[in-house]
């Protein structure tokens, strides 16, 4: 087993932080996989989710100094990173009415700013917990799922959900939280 794989993911950070590209790469190869396959699902198609997860990783690389080293935070700080970069792109590729995209739009739109309180979460617990999850999810209804998937991996808020649905915004927005607390509470139950 090679030192590099025995690092952690907060190890790997701290080696990027000071610019060593061996630790990007070893990044880029642990969480490559799980960011595509989130990408994927918002983009659709291959050559632009690979795209989209080239550019997250070079944002990384510059914007190494957004990353609060006091959370850790790592595995929702690049999902949620991903996410958002794949939002933009669907959003510019449907020709919505976006700002340029410079270093500030991305400072302010692309990185995430996660709350402290967030629980730091291990690639490999998730990796763990996916059945798991996978069975909380389809525990949902078939509403309640997607109006979820419309909100995260559709980038939508709940106006656009409703005028998407032709429903009642308070309808969305009771749809999601009844959906966000069945999965806290098989989250829960599991644990």
């Amino acid at each position: 087993m090679s030192e590099e794989s025995t690092l952690t993911d907060a190890e790997i950070m701290l080696k990027v932080a000071g610019y060593d590209s061996k630790a990007l790469e070893l990044l880029y190869d642990r969480y490559a996989p799980i960011l595509y396959s989130l990408i994927k699902k918002i983009v659709t198609d291959k050559e632009s989710a690979e795209e989209i997860l080239s550019d997250v990783f070079v944002i990384v690389w510059r914007q190494i100094d957004a990353f609060d080293f006091m959370t850790n935070n790592i595995y929702t700080w690049l999902v949620t990173l991903s996410r958002n970069k794949a939002i933009d792109f669907l959003n510019r590729r449907l020709c919505k009415s976006l700002p340029e995209y410079t270093d500030d739009y991305e400072k302010e739109f692309i990185l995430p700013k996660l709350s402290p309180e967030i629980h730091p979460i291990e690639l490999e617990e998730v990796l763990n917990n996916k059945n798991r999850m996978e069975k909380a999810l389809n525990s949902l209804t078939d509403a309640q799922r997607y109006v979820l998937e419309l909100s995260y991996y559709g980038g939508m808020d709940q106006e656009e959900i409703a005028a998407k649905l032709k429903i009642p915004t308070v309808t969305v927005k009771s749809k999601l939280q009844v959906a966000i607390g069945n999965l806290m509470q098989k989250h829960s139950e599991a644990k």
